[in-house]
């Protein structure tokens, strides 16, 4: 973890983009709570293929202009080099300044995985177009890749990503503080040293959990899913226990040198600003972990 104790830390959410009129106005009442805490950058999600292009652009735009820097996903499964030009130049004019750069998922039905077929190909194709514009983000994975071969595999992409010109990460959620500890450890012995955030998700609903951990391949411990499970239809419960068991986990993390969080929000302020208020971020820069 050593590497990790350089980086000036950063903490930032994340949202997806709102499908309605209602779920705009939502994200704006969202957004404005998570402003209060000053976040260094919002993060916007982008869709399989590409499905919800519009709709991110227009939610990093209408954030961005509100004065909190944000960043946009951008994935390269499905798309082109000239599609991806044109969503880099909007971005670039727009003074965007940061990228999470993706893979993605491709959707059901789509034949062709298109002109970049891995994140490192992304990478290296938006240094090659757009320079040194913007920071690149690009993902991490401490439980590793639910598709890769196996855990020396994943790391060798990890490290394309980096060779390809990647300046930070921001990790898939886990609820295993060791596993991400570990993870850092074995890029160190790879010579890998940029910035890997962890990726935190708020316990809310278990069955969404589930559901969303089955997916990306994140693991509950089955000290949690127990415990989540006894509780039922208790959705107090099932928030309280959640909120103190991401909480120390947290707490963990930040003690031991990781260079900052990443909430996944889902769209909700209340469960990362608990989270973030337990953990006394609000007066982040005078708090030593």
């Amino acid at each position: 973890m050593e590497s990790q104790k350089q980086f000036k830390r950063r903490f930032s959410f994340e949202f997806f983009p709102p499908k309605t009129d209602q779920g705009k106005e939502k994200l704006q009442v969202v957004r404005d709570r998570l402003a209060e805490v000053n976040p260094d950058f919002f993060s916007v999600t982008f869709g399989a293929g590409g499905s919800t292009r519009d709709r991110t652009i227009e939610t990093v735009l209408s954030l961005h202009g509100q004065g909190i820097s944000t960043a946009p996903h951008l994935s390269c499964v499905g798309g082109t080099r000239e599609k991806i030009a044109e969503l880099l130049d909007i971005y670039k004019e727009s003074g965007v300044s940061r990228i999470v750069a993706l893979r993605g998922d491709m959707p059901s039905g789509m034949g062709a995985a298109g002109e970049l077929r891995y994140a490192n190909e992304l990478v290296a194709f938006i240094r090659e177009y757009s320079g040194d514009a913007f920071n690149l983000e690009v993902a991490a994975y401490p439980e590793f890749h639910p598709q890769a071969r196996n855990a020396e595999e994943d790391l060798k992409n990890f490290a394309r990503k980096v060779e390809a010109g990647a300046n930070s990460a921001i990790t898939q959620y886990f609820f295993n503080a060791d596993s991400y500890f570990y993870y850092i450890d074995r890029l160190e012995k790879m010579g890998i040293t940029i910035p890997v955030v962890p990726g935190i998700m708020p316990i809310v609903n278990f069955s969404s959990l589930v559901r969303f951990s089955d997916m990306c391949g994140a693991e509950i411990p089955r000290w949690i899913r127990k415990q989540l499970e006894a509780y039922g239809d208790d959705s107090d419960s099932i928030r309280k226990f959640g909120e103190e068991v991401v909480t120390d986990m947290c707490e963990r993390l930040l003690a031991a040198g990781a260079p900052g969080l990443h909430f996944y929000t889902l769209n909700q302020a209340e469960a990362s600003l608990n989270i973030w208020n337990n953990l006394g971020l609000a007066n982040r820069d005078k708090i030593s972990f």
